[in-house]
C-alpha cells in the first residue's frame, strides 16, 4: 500500500482556460500540477472555433492566478473591455501561459485520457480507498502511459462530444451516413468553411447561441449568394432565450446577437421551423431530406448542428461518482442550473462542496461540471478552480468562501414560460458553452 500520497502530483486533465487556470491555482498553493492534454496545443478545443468573436470581454476570460504568473514575466494585457476571438483568447493569453517554465514542463500534449482509477483498488473496494493514489491513463502516438496523482481537476470539457441531431437525443436514423455533410458546432462559414456553405440550402439544427452566430455567419455568406437559402430547426417554440434581452443584457454583444437573429427572421430571411423533431435522414436526387416527427425537410445539401454537447463520462467508469440522472452535472449542482427550471443572467455561488463526488480528490471542473447543462461561462470555471485547489490544499476557508459576478442576460425562463428581468432570479443563465 503506498505511504504518502501527499508528494504526487495533482492530474489536471486538459489545457484549455479552465484546466490551466487550475494549473496556476495549484502552483499558487505550492501543489504540482501533471497536465494531461488530448490534443498537439494547448487549448485545442478553442482553435476549432478560433473564428468566433466572444461576447464577454477579456475581464471575464482571464483567471486571477494565471494573470499573476504572466504579469511576473513581463505580460502585458489586452484592453479588459474589447471582445477577444476564440483565436485571440488562444494566441495572446492560453500559450503565453502553457509556455511559461512554471507550467510547460508540467505539460504533456497529445495526452488522451481514456481512464481514471484508484491504483491497485477497483471501485468496489472500499478499505484503504482514499490512501490510493489516482491512476490515470493516457493513450499517446508511442502508446500507453499511466500516471499516479494524489487528485484529479478534471476540465475535459464538452465540446469533443456534440450531440447528436436526434430530438431524443440518440443520433437519428441515417445520421451517420451523412457524415461528410454534417457540422458539428461552428464551422468557419465566412473563411475555410465558405466554399462548402456558398449557394447551398443549410439547415442549422439548435437553438443556442452556437446555432445564432452560425445563422448571422450564413445570412452574410448568403449576401453574396442570392441562390443560397438558410433552413433553422428547433427542437421547442419559445426563442426568448436566444433572442436574449437585447439591451438588457449585461453583456451588449450577446444582446446584439439576439437581436440581429430577431431582424433575420422578421426579414424573411430565414424559413423557420419550430418544434421540428429530427427522427432521420434519407436521401432524394443527391440531397438530404429532413424527417421530423410529422413533417419533412427536403433539398437539403449540408447540415449544422449546434445542439450542444454532454460530458464524457466514460473516463470515470472506475470512479464512485454520483450524477444528476438527467442533467450529468453533480447532483448537488443540478438544482441551480437546471434549464427546466430557470434560465437566468446570475449564478449562485458554487464551489467544491457543489462540486464534489464520493470519490474523495476528483473534482470535475468547467463546462464538464454543468453536465448538458447549456449556461456556462469561463468565469465561473475559474472560480471553480480557485475554490477546488484551496480545497486541495487544505484551506476550506478559503475554499467555501465562494464569489462570483456574472452580467445579467436580461431575460429569466421560467418554467411557466414567464418572462421576468434577470434580477429577480437567483440562478443562471450566463453563455453558451461554445463558448468556453
Amino acid at each position: 500500500m503506498y505511504q504518502d500520497i501527499t508528494s504526487l502530483p495533482v492530474a489536471v486533465l486538459g489545457a484549455g482556460p479552465v484546466g490551466l487556470a487550475a494549473a496556476a491555482h495549484l502552483l499558487e498553493r505550492g501543489l504540482r500540477p501533471l497536465i494531461l492534454e488530448a490534443g498537439e496545443t494547448v487549448g485545442a478545443n478553442l482553435a476549432s472555433y478560433r473564428h468566433v468573436r466572444l461576447f464577454s470581454p477579456w475581464r471575464y476570460n482571464t483567471d486571477k492566478a494565471a494573470l499573476a504568473l504572466l504579469e511576473a514575466a513581463g505580460w502585458r494585457a489586452p484592453d479588459p473591455e474589447t471582445l477577444p476571438t476564440a483565436g485571440e483568447l488562444l494566441d495572446a493569453y492560453l500559450a503565453p501561459l502553457a509556455a511559461l517554465p512554471a507550467l510547460a514542463g508540467k505539460l504533456h500534449l497529445g495526452h488522451r485520457v481514456s481512464a481514471i482509477g484508484r491504483a491497485g483498488i477497483d471501485k468496489v473496494k472500499t478499505r484503504g480507498r482514499e490512501q490510493a493514489p489516482f491512476l490515470v491513463r493516457a493513450l499517446t502516438r508511442g502508446g500507453v502511459r499511466e500516471f499516479l496523482a494524489q487528485a484529479v481537476i478534471d476540465a475535459t470539457g464538452t465540446w469533443s462530444t456534440p450531440n447528436p441531431l436526434g430530438a431524443n437525443g440518440l443520433a437519428a436514423e441515417g445520421e451517420d451516413l451523412f457524415a461528410g455533410r454534417i457540422a458539428y458546432g461552428m464551422p468557419d462559414v465566412l473563411g475555410a468553411a465558405r466554399e462548402r456553405y456558398l449557394g447551398k440550402r443549410v439547415l442549422v439544427a439548435g437553438a443556442g447561441h452556437s446555432a445564432a452566430g452560425t445563422l448571422l455567419a450564413l445570412a452574410e455568406l448568403a449576401a453574396a449568394s442570392p441562390a443560397m437559402r438558410i433552413v433553422w430547426v428547433t427542437r421547442g417554440g419559445k426563442l426568448a432565450r436566444v433572442f436574449g434581452g437585447g439591451a438588457a443584457d449585461g453583456l451588449p454583444a450577446r444582446g446584439q446577437l439576439g437581436a440581429r437573429l430577431r431582424g433575420l427572421l422578421d426579414a424573411g430571411r430565414l424559413e423557420l421551423h419550430e418544434r421540428f423533431a429530427i427522427r432521420a435522414l434519407s436521401a432524394c436526387d443527391g440531397r438530404i431530406v429532413v424527417h421530423g416527427q410529422e413533417a419533412v425537410i427536403e433539398g437539403v445539401d449540408e447540415i449544422v448542428c449546434a445542439t450542444g454537447a454532454r460530458p464524457d463520462l466514460a473516463l470515470t467508469r472506475e470512479l464512485r461518482v454520483r450524477h444528476d440522472p438527467w442533467l450529468e452535472s453533480t447532483d448537488a449542482l443540478a438544482p441551480l442550473i437546471d434549464p427546466n427550471e430557470h434560465s437566468c443572467g446570475t449564478v449562485r455561488p458554487h464551489g467544491h462542496r457543489e462540486l464534489a463526488h464520493p470519490e474523495p480528490g476528483y473534482y470535475a471542473i468547467g463546462a464538464k461540471s454543468y453536465g448538458r447543462a447549456p449556461n456556462f461561462l469561463l468565469a465561473t470555471g475559474y472560480e471553480q478552480a480557485r475554490s477546488v485547489v484551496a480545497a486541495l490544499a487544505g484551506d476550506l476557508a478559503a475554499a467555501d468562501e465562494v464569489r462570483l459576478e456574472l452580467p445579467e442576460t436580461g431575460v429569466c425562463n421560467t418554467r411557466s414560460g414567464y418572462q421576468q428581468p434577470a434580477t429577480s432570479c437567483c440562478t443562471v443563465k450566463a453563455a453558451d458553452a461554445a463558448f468556453c
